[in-house]
């Protein structure tokens, strides 16, 4: 197991009428900018809710944020945000929400130019606003992490950046606000889940056995629960479980002293970036791609993936493998989400141009920094 250094300092307020903590939370504030997405927070009495617990507060209300949080709609935030002197920022909604909002929290102080370059060029900010979430669709694992993804519309790019200080101070995580979510963003959300511990997981060994068992239970978990949910979507104790398990997924535990990955992910912001595929779905083309051609790199962990995960123990290692990566597929398609590029009307010529935009920047990505374009172009070609 490699060196490492954990902490996570979010408070996670867990179960039902969690709600009910912001007041006691938000107590040191005064001037509060509530942000969420498009409006159903106000049709499921989410809204209702956290207005009740900030009623002693000044609100200054945000909406509109995108399911892909683009930089041109954050910024207009961080201006009304500079304005009005608001002094913490408290995200409703789902990742996008928090990833918006994380951003806001690290442009409202910025003063080395275009906040933009804090994504583009890894610019460095000392400061940042603080924030706590509200979350109502389990996926990213944004609630108890520091990390956060935002588009540019206007050059079509999808970057992600990441600060410790960006770690909410809470996040309150209530399985009944899930109830009204539509299939598709639950699926997508298990997807995401998942994927993120495939990233941290599906890599080479370092004798980490906690980790990679830590990793393995979600992983089975979500296999378990994630088909459930769609059959029932207002089963208490299925949203429970798959809400702890897609956070559990990215707050840091699992990835401490162990190599990890997403070239997956990086793939997939471009898909989305490029062609407005949801993110969930993008992850579930491009996995099984990566996990067939990186598969001599990752051979070992596809192995022990492959018998603990699913069960597969066979002679033949190859055939394992391949059955591993068949038996990921069937579980993205046994979600409703489709994992072929042609499915959502890619083409050839539309592969060739995304990896030429990759080989312009000239990527390396994974965990052996051995995904340049030409690998990328292999992988989403079998994945047409």
């Amino acid at each position: 197991m490699n060196n490492f250094t954990y902490q996570n300092t979010t408070r996670i307020h867990f179960g039902k009428g969690q709600i009910a903590r912001l007041e006691r939370e938000l107590m040191p504030y005064h001037k509060i900018m509530l942000l969420y997405g498009g409006g159903s927070i106000k049709q499921n009495g989410v809204y209702h809710q956290v207005m009740q617990q900030l009623k002693a507060k000044q609100v200054i209300e945000f909406g509109g944020i995108e399911a892909n949080p683009r930089y041109e709609t954050l910024m207009k935030a961080v201006g009304i945000a500079r304005t009005e002197q608001v002094d913490f920022l408290l995200a409703v909604g789902g990742g996008s929400v928090i990833d918006g909002t994380k951003f806001v929290a690290a442009a409202i102080p910025f003063d080395a130019g275009d906040p933009w370059t804090i994504l583009s060029e890894y610019a460095k900010f000392t400061k940042a606003l603080p924030l706590g979430t509200v979350l109502t669709l389990p996926a990213t694992g944004s609630e108890m992490n520091g990390n956060a993804v935002i588009t540019r519309e206007e050059y079509r790019m999808k970057l992600a950046f990441g600060n410790k200080m960006l770690l909410p101070v809470f996040s309150v995580l209530d399985p009944e606000t899930m109830y009204s979510l539509p299939s598709r963003q639950l699926a997508n959300g298990v997807a995401d889940a998942f994927v993120h511990v495939m990233e941290q997981y599906l890599t080479y060994h370092v004798n980490s056995p906690v980790q990679d068992r830590f990793a393995e239970a979600l992983l089975l978990t979500l296999i378990e629960q994630g088909p459930a949910l769609l059959r029932n979507p207002k089963d208490y104790d299925t949203c429970a479980n798959v809400m702890w398990a897609a956070t559990m997924a990215l707050n840091g535990l699992i990835v401490a002293g162990v190599p990890d990955d997403w070239a997956t992910h990086m793939i997939g912001h471009e898909l989305t970036a490029l062609h407005g595929v949801d993110h969930g779905q993008s992850l579930c083309i491009v996995l099984p791609g990566v996990m067939n051609q990186l598969r001599e790199q990752k051979r070992g962990k596809l192995l022990q993936f492959a018998q603990r995960v699913w069960n597969i123990k066979k002679d033949d290692e190859q055939k394992g493998i391949d059955d591993a990566i068949a038996a990921t597929e069937g579980f993205f398609n046994s979600l409703g989400i489709a994992t072929r590029l042609g499915e959502y009307g890619i083409s050839p010529a539309d592969v060739d141009y995304l990896c030429s935009r990759l080989e312009a920047r000239d990527i390396h990505w994974g965990e052996c920094k051995n995904v340049d374009a030409e690998c990328v172009k292999k992988i989403l070609n079998e994945r047409l």
